[in-house]
Formats: structure tokens, sequence, C-alpha cells
């Protein structure tokens, strides 16, 4: 392969990671656009509903974060490859909220709070999965970052590990509300430090 510049480079990775964000948008998208379509095939649930909103901001937020790969001055491919597969995950959790067929559930909440272990786990995994990203991108990159971000993952693994053992509705609420409510906070930190 000849030598390519580093923001080449990222050029095509973010091209890469902006399809499979894209189908997690898509998919959710789609799923939102089922309950406006045909509103009296399924109820509408909040738990589930909140979700939906938070993995939307999440896949969001995912794409402005992912900007910081730019100041990556030596590509390898086992980044590149690591990538892809923290944007399949942020993926698989899209699918999980909207399966191709609930038929076997009563709803959406049952079935989310019956298949939770799997999002959870997978929920779980994508913020140890953005500790490794957000060291890819390098010091200056962490360093940007406040002291709150070290804090962050270990209470999302207790809430997720929360939420993959108990099935109580309140709790759930009360996780997906907290989630909504820190990812808020960042866009905030977003709009006052761009601008």
């Amino acid at each position: 392969m000849e030598t390519v510049s580093p923001h080449e480079l990222f050029t095509h990775i973010r091209i890469v990671l902006g399809m499979v964000i894209g189908l997690g948008i898509t998919r959710m998208l789609a799923g939102i656009a089922g309950f406006i379509q045909h509103p009296g095939r399924y109820r509408v649930s909040l738990l589930h509903m909140l979700w939906v909103g938070s993995i939307l901001l999440e896949l969001v937020l995912f794409w402005w974060w992912e900007f910081g790969l730019s100041r990556i001055p030596v590509w390898r491919f086992g980044a590149y490859l690591f990538l892809i597969g923290y944007a399949v995950v942020l993926y698989l959790i899209s699918a999980l909220l909207f399966p191709d067929n609930i038929a076997e559930y009563a709803g959406y909440e049952d079935y989310f709070i019956r298949r939770r272990r799997w999002f959870f786990g997978l929920l779980a995994a994508a913020f140890v999965l953005d500790v490794i990203d957000t060291l890819i991108k390098g010091a200056k990159h962490w360093s940007q970052l406040s002291g709150d971000y070290l804090v962050q993952v270990p209470i999302g693994l207790a809430l997720c590990l929360i939420a993959y053992v108990t099935a109580r509705h309140s709790v759930h609420i009360a996780l997906a509300s907290v989630h909504i409510l820190y990812q808020v906070y960042w866009i905030g930190r977003i709009v006052y430090t761009v601008g």
C-alpha cells in the first residue's frame, strides 16, 4: 500500500464508521416511524422510548467525539478494526431496541425487560470501549476531558449491572433517565466549549 497521510486515512475511517452508525440511526428512526405509521399495532412504552432517545443521543455523540481521531498522527489497522467493532456494538444496541419482530412478547416494554441482559451487556461493553477509544485519541484528547469522565465509566458499569440483574420497572425508568440527563450534560459541555 502506498504511503497515505493520516488525514486521508481518517477520512476513510470516518466514512466506514459513518456507515455503521448511520445503520443504527436508520434502525432507530424506522422504528419510531413505525409507531407513527401504525399507532395501534403496539403500545408505546415510556421505558422503551427513553432508551430509544438515549441511544439516538449516544450515536450522535459517538459521531461527534470521533472527530478527535483526526489528530492521530499514525494509523494502524488494529485501531481501525477496533473502531469498527465499537461502532458495531452501538449498532447492535440499536437493533435490540427495534427487533424485526416482537410477536412473542406483550409489547416493546415486555421485550425490553426480557432482553435487558443483552442490552445492558452491550451497553457495558460500550462504556469499556469508550475508554479505549479515548486512549487511542491520545493524551491531548484525554487532558481535555474533565474528572467526571473518569467517574462516568465505573458508575455506568455499576448501573448496567443493576439493570442486568433487576427487572423492576421503576429502577429501569430511573436508570434511563439518569443516562439521558448525563448525555444532556455532555451536550451542554460541547455547546459551551465549542460555542
